[in-house]
């Protein structure tokens, strides 16, 4: 018996089911756009059917407005991508007035990605999220791109069970998914501790913490020095964490980590995933998405499957 929620809709081969409920959450299928990669959604009207996608992750949401990262804030590596955003957004009373009614009305189910510098800062904006209309609250905990806060939250296991606790207090109406960072040094610690302390599903990994440097001007690309790597080069490592985290966690897990193919997102599903969170991939080729969405069903009906939670090993 699987140990996520499945709903069966259609019993016949032609039709597997792509429904996933992530928390009390039905998805109609685990495909969902990953957080600062896909804006609110309508940044992408007319390159793709959003509609179709499980769900939406927004950019990373702080109390207070943020500007971002000064300088370069990306920078392309071989398969890879370096980023430096520094969690710009406009705060989370504008991103509820202005971008949710719209949000809403694409059709996924909104994620809301929580970020913060303090404890009170994180409770401050779970409180809001807790009082909208967003679906799924997805506390960061994990973001290499901020001066304060941010991945320190998530490298100790201690510290992320305690804004955990406190975000999962404030925000009791919500489901909560908290988002891990692969620099973590024990990893699984850190989710053991997530789940203790009130998650309801966890999403790793977000990007690992690098570098690049400027030969000609002989410094840093990037202000802040490093800066988070995303794209293909991290996906073995990222489906390894998914996997090891999977076997010992008993929430469900998002996973993610330069998925740009229906094979890549199989791999993760395979591996104990109960949905995948697409980023990268959606830069270069908008449709990737619905592709990876096809591609899917398609395995499924090949061999056989009736229900996602039937892909396991």
């Amino acid at each position: 018996m699987s140990k996520f929620s499945y709903s069966r809709i259609n019993s016949g081969l032609d039709a597997p089911d792509l429904t996933v409920n992530i928390a009390g959450v039905c998805l109609r299928n685990p495909v969902i756009a990953a957080s600062g990669t896909f804006g609110y959604g309508r940044e992408y009207a007319g390159l793709l059917d959003i509609a179709g996608l499980g769900g939406i992750c927004t950019k990373g949401l702080s109390f207070e407005p943020r500007p971002g990262n000064e300088g370069c804030r990306l920078y392309e590596t071989p398969s890879g991508l370096l980023n430096s955003i520094g969690l710009e957004n406009p705060g989370i009373s504008a991103f509820l007035e202005r971008e949710l009614p719209a949000l809403r009305k694409l059709g996924p189910a909104v994620i809301a990605n929580l970020s913060g510098s303090t404890i009170e800062e994180y409770v401050k904006g779970a409180e809001l999220l807790n009082a909208s209309a967003i679906d799924i609250i997805e506390l960061n905990i994990s973001c290499p791109n901020v001066k304060a806060g941010g991945m320190a939250f998530g490298l100790d296991a201690e510290t992320a069970a305690v804004v955990t606790r406190a975000v999962r207090k404030a925000a009791r109406a919500k489901p909560l998914m908290v988002k891990l960072s692969p620099n973590a040094p024990d990893l699984a610690a850190v989710a053991a501790a997530c789940a203790k302390a009130g998650a309801d599903a966890l999403s790793l990994v977000n990007t690992f913490k690098g570098m690049a440097v400027d030969i000609h001007k002989r410094k840093p690309v990037f202000e802040n020095v490093t800066a988070g790597l995303s794209g293909p080069a991290i996906r073995p490592i990222a489906l390894r964490m998914v996997w090891e985290i999977c076997r010992n966690i008993r929430i469900p897990v998002v996973g993610m980590g330069g998925i740009a193919t229906a094979k890549d997102a199989l791999e993760f599903l395979l591996a104990g995933a109960a949905a995948v969170q697409v980023g990268s991939a959606t830069f270069a080729r908008p449709p990737a998405m619905n592709e990876i969405i096809r591609g899917i069903e398609d395995y499924m009906k090949t061999y056989g499957f009736l229900e996602l939670g039937e892909l396991k090993i």
